[in-house]
């Protein structure tokens, strides 16, 4: 028997096979070069102190390239004529509360919709999905007249220019709810029964089997709504009236709209408000691809 038309088709295999990993990896490449295109102009354009440069630079492949005058002026212009630090606190609080706050409240309320049965349990669930369809837009109006008219600590009425406005109405969020209910539906319940046979009750098993379990969907959770929240600026725009309570999206907005416009702070003060997302990205990826290589793989 003549081995060669064997070996012939194994090579074929081979190179078949590495052109399509060669093909992936130079798919991916190229995705991530897209995506990095902006954060890299940004990034060096913050650290160029010569304005006219920067703008020449804009017209070519010179915009990607740290060259020129260069150094920190920009980002101490920033935080030398903005309020950029009361910002970055005020995003932080309202985003870590909101964000904090609807990990508990969101996977309380899946936990509940997963595991117990309870009449119009189907329908609240069908609720849920629905609001997920529907955009903030829609509600922002409406949500801004309820919450001028609702009381506060002390007999005040109204809560605009406030940090609760920011914080309350987002920690209750459907499409948080509808992912922690997929995931405690797939969860197996052996644990479950042998504590309950142990003879803990639904909130001990809740907090002390079930959240453990949860990291992957939780990262998910926090990052999606972190990203959303960190950026949000058509809320803020409404509901705070000073530099008091206003986030990094709000600040950012009324820094922008100064005239003459300086494009290097502009891109210093994006490159800060950019870096603590990027830093809560690095933390909860593990658990985040976790998550999504698993919910591809139950898809």
């Amino acid at each position: 028997m003549n081995p060669t038309p064997h070996i012939a088709a194994a090579r074929r295999a081979r190179l078949s096979r590495w052109l399509g990993v060669a093909t992936w990896y130079a798919t991916g490449a190229l995705l991530l070069l897209f995506f990095l295109f902006p954060l890299a102009f940004m990034a060096v354009s913050a650290f160029k102190t010569d304005e006219a440069q920067l703008l020449r630079d804009m017209a070519g492949f010179d915009a990607f390239r740290l060259h020129g005058t260069v150094g920190w002026d920009n980002f101490t212009q920033v935080l030398g004529q903005t309020n950029f630090l009361r910002a970055l606190g005020n995003s932080t609080l309202v985003v870590g509360l909101t964000v904090v706050a609807g990990v508990f409240v969101n996977s309380a309320l899946a936990y509940a919709l997963a595991r117990l049965q309870f009449p119009g349990r189907g329908l609240l669930v069908s609720a849920i999905v629905a609001l997920i369809i529907v955009p903030f837009e829609a509600i922002a109006v409406p949500l801004l007249l309820l919450v001028n008219q609702l009381p506060w600590w002390g007999g005040q009425v109204g809560w605009l220019d406030s940090y609760q406005v920011q914080v309350i109405p987002f920690i209750a969020h459907a499409f948080s709810v509808f992912l922690f209910y997929q995931f405690f539906i797939a969860l197996p319940r052996d644990l479950e029964e042998a504590a309950r046979m142990d003879g803990a009750g639904p909130l001990r098993i809740y907090w002390s089997i079930v959240l453990p379990l949860s990291k992957p969907v939780i990262a998910t959770v926090v990052i999606l709504q972190f990203l959303a929240r960190w950026g949000d600026l058509l809320w803020p725009v409404m509901v705070v009236r000073g530099p008091v309570f206003e986030t990094l999206p709000l600040a950012m907005q009324t820094f922008f709209g100064q005239f003459p416009r300086q494009w290097g702070p502009v891109m210093a003060f994006a490159v800060m408000t950019t870096l603590p997302t990027l830093l809560v990205f690095i933390v909860f990826q593990r658990w985040f691809v976790k998550s999504a290589i698993s919910s591809g793989i139950k898809g």
